[in-house]
């Protein structure tokens, strides 16, 4: 595997080495020793999966907070997503900083997302997989978010001209909102 440093303090793209003959290929994608050699969190407790059905839509900025925290690793299994990171950890060097990567199923990329890193992603294609692999269960009572379009943030999305976003996301606060909580 091939580990990346981002822009986002303790966030790394993971790509796999594929060894190739003619059936297709064989790659591993997560190893808890390579992981634990760049100070990553590898003992994934839960996984999850977001399907979904067309270009547009939008899930997040999503984190747990508290003892909920997590680290996960996210990688796409199906079509193309926009993925987007904003660091939260008011203590980080790159506090309210985000990046964007595209993730694809092509590509087999996965982004690692620390604790205390909020995510999100936009689709790109009709039908999109989102695959997570996280350290903490998912606990509702923590589960926290942030307007996927806060304009005091300002990440950048791809142009839509039919997003669909959940009523639950499009009621998440603002930054201002959040720090008010």
């Amino acid at each position: 595997m091939i580990f990346t440093p981002t822009r986002i303090a303790g966030a790394w793209l993971v790509d796999p080495e594929p060894m190739h003959d003619e059936r297709g290929f064989f790659a591993r994608t997560v190893c808890t020793q390579a992981f634990a050699q760049h100070g990553l969190d590898a003992r994934f407790v839960q996984q999850s999966v977001s399907r979904n059905t067309r270009a547009g839509i939008v899930r997040g900025m999503h984190f747990q907070a508290g003892a909920a925290a997590e680290d996960k690793l996210v990688r796409v299994t199906t079509g193309a997503v926009h993925d987007v990171i904003l660091d939260l950890r008011i203590d980080s060097e790159t506090y309210l900083q985000w990046q964007a990567f595209e993730l694809s199923a092509q590509s087999q990329r996965a982004i690692y997302i620390p604790k205390g890193v909020a995510h999100g992603f936009q689709t790109l294609t009709e039908l999109s997989e989102v695959y997570y692999q996280m350290t903490v269960a998912f606990q509702p009572d923590s589960s926290r978010g942030l307007r996927w379009d806060d304009p005091d943030v300002g990440i950048g999305w791809p142009d839509c001209e039919h997003r669909l976003i959940s009523p639950k996301d499009l009621a998440l606060p603002t930054l201002a909102g959040l720090a008010q909580r």
